[in-house]
């Protein structure tokens, strides 16, 4: 239990008896209280840091979670956009400690590098919630729980598609943010099954930019290549404008599979320009807020929290798209 949130109720209960005490020597009535935070009770203030504002997917995730932690809702939000810099997310977390937060969930840019800042939460009695990325510590019990996507598995999504529909394809893996755990979990099968037929690397960093112009340099580097692994939709549009600039047609010269599921992705899987998309939800705004609630009062939760996902092929229909929120 949240030692923090135990001495809270502790108060709590002293005022109560305190307050009883003088209740039964008047004519009054007497009124009870909810001790309980989020819901009747005191406000949950919480520090949210995001990573950044680098794809659909993400604004979507920012769309969820500052619908979710609303003052209706009994949550006083602070919220963070880091720009994609650790340094910033970082920042972010002691300015979150500095003000004595109830709690703090943040979006880790990459996996490493946050001992630090992990441990002077941890000291400071106020648990942290891991959204939509994991971290590696040498911290004892850094976080409180975890709640996401299984990247790692929908990379293994990938795979099967990819054997059963393109088992000899020459592929170029368009890699995330190095060392964020989307891009280490989901390359983790794509090289494991299929790392013979890999002909190259480059990181578009999760931009639809940056996806661009690495394609446009592979297209140069490996003219043999027939498919491309986007690490996310946006990167994957990014690599279609390339491969109509270069005279070649996405989905059918160049072959692409993809991961996240936002609307304009499965626009083109639709279009015939993507081969398969692996979703990954974005949309969990209420869970993660959920998740803070029970942590704050001191409730048991699972260590992680899996958000379940979906795959699409070009047979999507033009119905399910326009339904997406995202």
């Amino acid at each position: 239990m949240n030692t923090k949130r135990t001495r809270r109720l502790t108060l709590g209960a002293v005022a109560a008896i305190a307050a009883l005490g003088l209740a039964a020597c008047s004519s009054g009535g007497s009124s009870g209280s909810d001790d309980t935070k989020g819901s009747g009770g005191d406000t949950i203030k919480v520090g949210f840091s995001q990573l950044g504002a680098e794809s659909g997917w993400r604004t979507a995730n920012t769309d969820s979670v500052k619908a979710a932690f609303t003052k209706d809702k009994g949550f006083d939000l602070t919220f963070v956009d880091a720009q994609q810099k650790q340094e910033n997310q970082i920042k972010a977390i002691r300015d979150f400690i500095d003000q004595g937060v109830d709690a703090i969930a943040f979006s880790p840019v990459v996996e490493t590098g946050w001992d630090q800042v992990l441990q002077e939460a941890k000291d400071a009695e106020i648990p942290v919630v891991l959204v939509d990325r994991t971290v590696k510590t040498s911290v004892s019990d850094p976080y409180a729980t975890y709640i996401g996507n299984d990247f790692e598995k929908e990379g293994e999504t990938a795979v099967a598609w990819i054997k059963k529909n393109a088992a000899d394809a020459k592929i170029f893996e368009l890699q995330g943010t190095l060392g964020s755990s989307a891009q280490v979990d989901r390359e983790k099968p794509v090289d494991s099954e299929l790392g013979s037929q890999i002909v190259g690397k480059a990181s578009g960093n999760f931009t639809r930019a940056e996806g661009k112009a690495a394609t446009e340099a592979a297209l140069q580097a490996y003219p043999n290549m027939t498919m491309i692994v986007s690490h996310n939709d946006d990167m994957a549009l990014g690599a279609i404008e390339a491969i109509e600039a270069a005279g070649k047609k996405p989905g059918t010269d160049i072959k692409i599979v993809s991961f996240d599921g936002v609307r304009d992705g499965l626009q083109a899987l639709h279009d015939k320009k993507i081969n398969y998309i692996v979703e990954c939800n974005p949309v969990y705004g209420d869970q993660i807020a959920d998740l803070v609630k029970k942590v704050v009062n001191g409730e048991d939760v699972a260590k992680s929290t899996i958000v379940p996902d979906e795959a699409f092929d070009q047979t999507i229909t033009q119905e399910t798209i326009d339904a997406r929120k995202y």
